[in-house]
């Protein structure tokens, strides 16, 4: 049996070294490890506040030995997330932000989405648009409400027509 890799797993690792990465200690402190300089008699000790978010790093281990399958996946993750094919193996975005702006942000960008794989000139009725937001997102009549607030999509006055505004 073929389990498919924890994606969102691979990318929480991604965005943890670029944080590493936009910290001068913790650069440095990355720069020695993977030079394996760590220990030394060159370099004192890392400093707790260093090593313990380097140790956070499941693929790299103390001394700068690297677990060479662990970048693979996280490589071919990354690749995949950039690729057409993402969609098919992304999740639904099952909680929309609570706070009405990043609400009607999230939305707003669904609802765009949808009209870039359809074609932007296109009027959906609400059946048609509720199937299409439901495949980036559990609940369809949320997203479909806030993007008309936002003012990303248009509703017809009897509600039975959505077009995309601009």
């Amino acid at each position: 049996m073929c389990v498919a890799p924890d994606h969102a797993a691979e990318l929480g690792r991604v965005r943890m070294m670029f944080s590493l990465l936009s910290t001068p200690k913790l650069r440095r402190g990355l720069g020695r490890r993977l030079a394996g300089r760590v220990d030394e008699g060159v370099h004192a000790p890392e400093d707790p506040s260093v090593s313990g978010p380097l140790s956070r790093l499941d693929w790299l281990g103390p001394e700068g030995d690297v677990d060479l399958d662990a970048l693979r996946r996280i490589t071919n993750s990354l690749a995949l997330m950039r690729s057409d094919r993402a969609i098919l193996e992304v999740p639904r975005v099952d909680g929309i932000p609570v706070r009405t702006e990043e609400s009607r942000e999230v939305s707003g960008r669904i609802a765009r989405l949808v009209f870039e794989r359809i074609g932007p000139e296109r009027q959906l009725s609400e059946p048609e648009l509720n199937a299409a937001i439901a495949m980036f997102a559990a609940d369809v009549a949320l997203v479909r409400r806030d993007a008309v607030d936002a003012g990303v999509l248009e509703r017809s006055a009897d509600g039975a027509v959505y077009r995309l505004v601009g």
